[in-house]
């Protein structure tokens, strides 16, 4: 199958590790541009450095809050320049602090809010004239949670949610433009994130993370955690010129973890 990613542009949120960065190597194993953003410079410049080994194609990378308005605005004007347009953008953030309703007050529900779902509507807002000009691609990663909310994540399971709510109005928005726009959302996923969330599963439940982790295994069906790798090879199908008609969808990459239909 060829996925017409040569020379495509493309521009990635938290991208430095974990699912960001798995997602950035197979787009520039495939000859894309691809611009990195995060917080940390040093984790950027070194991704820079292994993933520029990958591929053709060219890895540049800017130090982004993405909770700051002005921070999206330079990022994306700074890949359009730099690369002579915009094909493809992924939302991606980190996860907010787990807890229940009662833990969190005011001030990090907004964080939240701006970290898991402002910095995306941002983030498009800023990519459209962009991506207008000859049709593009845009993915928002999500969670599990988007068909099953997840004990102890109130502040995901809600922003996560949303995040459909907005992909799918968009998509028909979008539409006229040649735009296509879809969710993913990753389950168990061997990354930091994972690892951490299942540390803390582990304190509450007065198990080892060893035996969280073997708990959440017996619940997917394919009996194991996925690979980052697995998790993007989905995603650049999306943002490839080999998906020319799917939109407005939400998909898991899970291992049949979540029943719901």
């Amino acid at each position: 199958m060829e996925l017409h990613l040569v020379k495509k542009n493309a521009l990635i949120l938290a991208s430095s590790q974990g699912l960001g960065k798995a997602m950035a190597a197979e787009l520039v194993k495939e000859g894309a541009n691809v611009m990195l953003a995060s917080r940390d410079g040093e984790k950027l410049a070194a991704a820079q450095r292994e993933l520029s080994q990958l591929g053709t194609g060219k890895v540049s990378y800017m130090v982004t809050d993405i909770t700051k308005a002005e921070d999206i605005k330079s990022l994306v004007a700074q890949t359009a320049e730099e690369f002579g347009g915009i094909d493809i953008l992924i939302n991606n953030a980190g996860g907010p602090p787990g807890g229940s309703f009662s833990d969190f007050n005011d001030e990090e529900w907004q964080q939240s809010f701006e970290l898991n779902l402002l910095s995306f509507i941002r983030t498009i807002r800023e990519s459209l004239p962009h991506l207008k000009k000859q049709g593009g691609k845009i993915v928002n990663i999500a969670s599990s949670s988007i068909k099953e909310p997840i004990p102890g994540l109130i502040l995901s399971n809600t922003f996560r949610t949303a995040i459909v709510g907005l992909s799918k109005t968009l998509a028909s928005e979008l539409a006229p433009d040649r735009i296509l726009i879809n969710t993913v959302g990753p389950g168990r996923i061997a990354t930091d994130r994972v690892q951490h969330l299942d540390k803390m599963n582990a304190e509450k439940q007065g198990v080892t993370p060893e035996e969280m982790t073997e708990q959440s295994i017996n619940k997917i069906p394919l009996g194991r955690y996925g690979e980052p790798e697995e998790f993007a090879k989905f995603v650049t199908f999306l943002v490839s010129g080999a998906n020319t008609y799917i939109t407005g969808q939400s998909y898991l990459v899970d291992g049949g973890m979540i029943k719901s239909i």
